[in-house]
């Protein structure tokens, strides 16, 4: 079983003190490929591509102008220890084993505008770049252009190598639809989580991301490799709702 998730805006940047072993993005030439356009960007130029203020601007166009290959430990971190946002409170990684880590690292991926397809454990520096940025490329107008077709060869390639049976999409919509999950040969879950407001049944954006990053860490925390066992899924209050779903959709409610 695989899973995938979005990166997030909110890093960690102090100093990596980790003794976690680590690993190399698969994707770190497209990754060059997109920093040196973005290191021509002037902060203003880069706020009114991403509409992000202007101190934003300023902090990641120093981002991109200091962004060197190769990446060490004193450069760089591992993405499950940079990324800070909702889904990694809920996955909350601070506690993790060893064997947690090890279990992250075969069967979670982590997709991103500019690095494409992480493992848990690659090293990588701090950015700001969403999926959906229009950003010209020599092969289009946005980042799906660029990505193409590669992102899906490779996470199709990994699980016919580890001959794995479904993919767990806990990913938005944003970055999810740069795959095509019809070419990756295996079933595609997506889990939902709706909440009760003014008498109605909805997503909420804030508690979903956190619901699918505890859904993450209780997949790594119990080694779960059948989706069978998601149904279990009950924490924060959230539970599996049958009459709601799918083959490819499982939804919580609370």
């Amino acid at each position: 079983m695989k899973i995938i998730i979005s990166p997030a805006k909110k890093m960690d940047c102090s100093n990596n003190e980790s003794n976690l072993s680590f690993s190399n993005c698969t994707f770190l030439d497209e990754a060059k490929e997109l920093t040196k356009i973005l290191k021509e960007f002037s902060p203003s130029k880069l706020s009114n591509l991403m509409g992000i203020s202007p101190n934003l601007g300023l902090l990641n166009a120093d981002r991109f102008s200091n962004w060197t290959l190769p990446f060490s430990q004193k450069s760089a971190k591992q993405a499950i220890l940079m990324f800070k946002g909702d889904v990694y409170q809920g996955i909350n990684s601070n506690d993790f084993e060893r064997e947690d880590f090890d279990f992250a690292q075969k069967h979670l991926r982590i997709l991103s505008g500019l690095y494409g397809l992480l493992k848990p454990l690659d090293l990588m520096q701090a950015y700001r770049l969403e999926m959906s940025t229009k950003l010209e490329n020599k092969k289009g107008k946005n980042l799906y252009q660029f990505w193409g077709d590669s992102l899906t060869q490779c996470l199709a390639n990994e699980i016919k190598i580890d001959k794995e049976s479904c993919l767990i999409n806990l990913a938005s919509n944003e970055y999810s639809k740069v795959l095509k999950f019809k070419d990756l040969g295996i079933a595609v879950i997506t889990p939902v989580f709706k909440d009760f407001k003014n008498g109605n049944l909805k997503v909420i954006s804030f508690f979903a991301k956190k619901a699918r990053g505890k859904m993450c860490r209780y997949i790594i925390k119990n080694k779960i490799t059948s989706p069978d066992r998601l149904y279990d899924f009950n924490d924060s209050g959230y539970a599996f709702n049958s009459n709601l779903s799918s083959d490819t959709e499982f939804v919580f409610v609370r």
